[in-house]
């Protein structure tokens, strides 16, 4: 009867190293992998950017010029409205888009976070103006506390901005006629902690979670006043989180409701 052959010996340094060898490579190949992958989440949104944007934006300029009539009078005056209709609905559509691909480049961490110093004076300065005809037409005033002498915060300037637009275009859509919408910064410790609080009906406290998903409203979709698609606090809440912040949502039915970002101390 044939013998087996003798097994060699397996030495202890070799079933101890084997594992370890092979941990490396797979580490390596999937960091290369999801490097591949952000890129391409970058040259898709770079591409949507572009081809999504461009022929928006000839829509709006154009249509601005019809309903302008600047080469001429159209003839029928309902030409001229429904130039404007064209304009509103293609600045409405283009704000969409907007928000989608940020929230795509946030959720997908294809997003360049630059933080450095800002002052929060001179980004509520910035927002505001943009701003000043929305506020205007809703017929509410702004009240700053302690205006010119608000703390600085370590913050992406662009981000900043923003949260700030996105909180305040939320106040003035629920703030009521006549009414203030409050904005105070205040440090807390290391950080600094930002309040946007309106005065109108305010949320179920029940439904504040729903209002950080994508896509959902406070109210119901037939009565709601918002035309928007609800992405204006998802958005800002990735941001607090992508600048080492957060945001967090109080309110009591009928009491309106306060938005509290708290970001980094300058």
């Amino acid at each position: 009867m044939a013998q087996a052959a003798p097994k060699r010996p397996v030495h202890a340094s070799e079933s101890e190293q084997s594992p370890q060898a092979e941990v490396a490579p797979r580490s390596s190949a999937r960091a290369r992998r999801e490097a591949a992958l952000d890129e391409t989440k970058r040259s898709f949104l770079r591409m949507a950017s572009h081809e999504l944007r461009t022929p928006l934006n000839s829509i709006l300029g154009f249509s601005e010029i019809i309903a302008s009539e600047l080469y001429g009078p159209l003839g029928a005056p309902q030409y001229k409205e429904y130039a404007e209709i064209i304009r509103m609905s293609g600045a409405r559509l283009l704000k969409l888009v907007n928000q989608v691909l940020e929230i795509a480049r946030l959720e997908g961490r294809a997003m360049d976070i630059d933080l450095q110093q800002e002052s929060i004076d001179h980004a509520l300065d910035d927002v505001l103006d943009g701003l000043r005809e929305e506020i205007a037409q809703a017929r509410v005033a702004i009240d700053i506390e302690n205006q010119g002498a608000l703390p600085a915060v370590i913050a992406d300037a662009r981000g900043l901005r923003n949260i700030l637009t996105n909180l305040i275009q939320n106040a003035v859509i629920f703030a009521p006629e006549g009414s203030d919408i409050s904005i105070r910064a205040e440090a807390a410790g290391r950080h600094v902690e930002i309040s946007i609080t309106d005065h109108g009906p305010g949320v179920d406290p029940a439904d504040i979670p729903r209002l950080l998903m994508p896509f959902e409203q406070g109210e119901n979709a037939l009565t709601r006043r918002s035309e928007g698609a609800g992405l204006g606090l998802p958005i800002v809440e990735l941001l607090c989180l992508a600048m080492e912040g957060r945001l967090k949502l109080s309110s009591v039915a009928g009491q309106g409701l306060t938005a509290q970002v708290r970001l980094p101390a300058a």
